[in-house]
Order: C-alpha cells, then structure tokens, then sequence
C-alpha cells in the first residue's frame, strides 16, 4: 500500500514540477512568460482588492514573484512526494495566492467564452485544493507512532 500511495503523490505533483520546470525554463532576465503573464492579471487583481476592500496592495518585481512560485512549487512538491506536511502546506500556500490571481472569472461577464475557461481553471484549482486539504487531514489524524500490542507470552512448564 505504501507503493501506491508514493505513486500517487508522484502524480499529483507532477502537475506543480511540470509547471515550476516550465517557468524555470523560461525565466530569463525578466521573468519570462509567465512574469508577462501575470502582470496584467495581477493589475487587475490589485484593483478589485483595493475597490472593494481598501487595502492597497503592494507593488514588486513580477521576477521575483514568478521565482518564488517557482521555488515554493519545486520545494513543496519534493517534500509532498516523501509524505511531508509541510510540501502540502507549501503547495496548498502557492494555490490560495495564485488561484484567485490567475483564473478571475469573476471580472467577466457569466455569458462568455472566457469565463467559462476561466471558471473551469478555477474550479480545477479548488479541487486541487481540496486534495491538499484531505491530504493533511488525514495526515494529522493518524498518530505519529502506533503503540504495538505487546503478544502475551506463552508460558513454559
């Protein structure tokens, strides 16, 4: 059973070291496409979040941005692939930044095209979510080490 779940993990992640590995592949001085990418989301994002709560949020380097994914996905997916709860706290951080960031659905219009792309990459993402989520529960619900019943002793005459 041990077998079948580190394959398990192995294939669950593999969709974060795919895309860490294309990204680092592309990073170049500027970030590479994924910073060209985020940028106007990312503009969009800031003003959704400073219209409806006030909060201005912060400018950076969009380099260091798409670094720092890069890192917590490769890290986080390493370490998930050995059962450690924190990959899955490393993972599940990387996807509530960037899952609202990237697929915001919620500033078009429910009739078109792209909202539905958008709405189905965002769906996707919560289950993934969902999977790190169930993965750390029951992670915390078995105890750290199972207390092997002693065998009663045959007695010897």
């Amino acid at each position: 059973m041990a077998v079948v779940a580190f394959v398990g993990r192995v294939l669950f992640v593999s969709v974060f070291i795919l895309s860490a590995w294309q990204e680092f592949n592309g990073f170049g001085t500027d970030g590479g496409p994924a910073a060209h990418l985020l940028v106007p989301k990312f503009n969009v994002f800031s003003k959704h979040v400073s219209s409806q709560t006030g909060f201005q949020v912060p400018h950076f380097e969009m380099k260091h941005a798409v670094a720092a994914a890069m890192s917590v996905k490769a890290l986080g997916s390493l370490l998930f692939i050995f059962g450690s709860s924190v990959g899955a706290y490393l993972l599940l951080l990387h996807q509530l930044i960037t899952t609202p960031i990237l697929y915001d659905f919620y500033n078009h219009d429910a009739d078109t095209k792209e909202f539905n792309l958008l709405f189905a990459k965002f769906a996707q993402n919560l289950a993934l979510l969902g999977a790190l989520l169930f993965f750390i529960g029951m992670k915390n619900s078995i105890p750290k080490r199972q207390l092997k019943k002693k065998s009663p002793k045959s007695k010897t005459s």
